[in-house]
């Protein structure tokens, strides 16, 4: 736990980021448009990145593939979790017609749709999570050719 206090650091930031996001949209009343979440790719993977790279000055030689995959879907993680609590709150009790609003349509049709809704946010959390770390582990990881390390020197 304490080779992870980093990633996890990153993840609180990262979520703290999308939060501040998503309320800007909300003040602005444009929490309603899908397209605007697309933004929260942009936020998670700048802060996976940025972890990552983080880890990688922290550890030094010691730095492999697996230890800065597991802190990037850490940093991811945290943020998805913390996230995904935190529109649960925000769609149940902080402003209750905020699921109506995003679609009509589904909450009529179906009973569940806030746990439709939450479970897609979380998905959609994770899923970035890991696309995004195995794209970025791509520039870090060490290469079997010593050439290319020398060039890669962050």
């Amino acid at each position: 736990m304490k080779n992870y206090v980093l990633p996890i650091r990153f993840g609180i930031a990262i979520s703290g980021c999308l939060i501040a996001y998503f309320l800007i949209l909300s003040l602005l009343g444009l929490h309603t448009n899908i397209f605007y979440s697309l933004f929260n790719g942009v936020i998670t993977g700048f802060g996976i990145y940025e972890a990552i790279k983080f880890y990688k000055i922290k550890k030094g030689n010691d730095f492999n593939y697996g230890n800065g995959f597991v802190a990037g879907l850490i940093a991811g993680g945290v943020a998805t979790l913390i996230f995904t609590i935190f529109f649960a709150f925000y769609a149940t009790e902080f402003n209750t017609r905020f699921l109506e609003e995003l679609s009509t349509k589904w909450a009529n049709e179906y009973r569940s749709f806030e746990a439709i809704v939450f479970l897609v946010v979380a998905v959609m959390g994770f899923t970035t999570t890991l696309v995004l770390t195995l794209s970025f582990m791509q520039l870090f990881k060490t290469s079997l050719n010593p050439s290319k390390n020398k060039a890669k020197n962050f």
